[in-house]
């Protein structure tokens, strides 16, 4: 087996492990470590020209997944329910408070009532309609009530 052919092995194996990460563990990054510095030795042999437009290659492979990746996780359900376990983490540690006072004047500017598509940085809204309440734990948009589509709701003050 020729250099190239083992260069261009290592690349598919890799780019194939890059796409499928959620199957390997850490021993096996370990391993492909290990087997990509006996490649690198055998890659010594190749030309300098051939070696840069690889690794140039390999960049430019990288930045496409990243940018695949980026576009995914913005669309992940998964994703967006870890990110709103965090916000509710950090809700529960904070001063609520410290946030009273900072919604005052936002709560004066509404009179109490926010609508669809107001802004909120924190707290519990309840639905004018249905009387369901539902968490705001970081600053967002308001949307309609999860369990009616109604469009108002009452900002409840938090219990410290």
């Amino acid at each position: 087996m020729t250099n190239k052919n083992v260069l261009t092995d290592f690349y598919q194996n890799l780019a194939q492990w890059l796409t499928d990460v959620k199957k390997h563990e850490v021993t096996q990054a370990v391993e492909l470590i290990e087997h990509a510095k006996v490649l690198m030795k055998a890659a010594e042999e190749i030309p300098e020209e051939k070696f840069k437009q690889f690794i140039e290659n390999f960049k430019y492979d990288l930045h496409e997944f990243y940018q695949q990746n980026q576009e995914q996780a913005k669309h992940s359900i998964y994703l967006g329910l870890m990110k709103e376990s965090f916000w509710a983490v950090m809700a529960n540690i904070t001063d609520k408070s410290q946030v009273e006072w900072a919604e005052l004047c936002e709560d004066f500017h509404h009179d109490g009532v926010y609508q669809t598509n107001d802004v909120i940085g924190f707290g519990i809204l309840e639905c004018q309609k249905c009387l369901k309440t539902q968490q705001i734990t970081h600053f967002s948009n308001v949307n309609n009530c999860l369990h009616c589509g109604h469009n108002q709701f009452l900002r409840k003050s938090l219990t410290p």
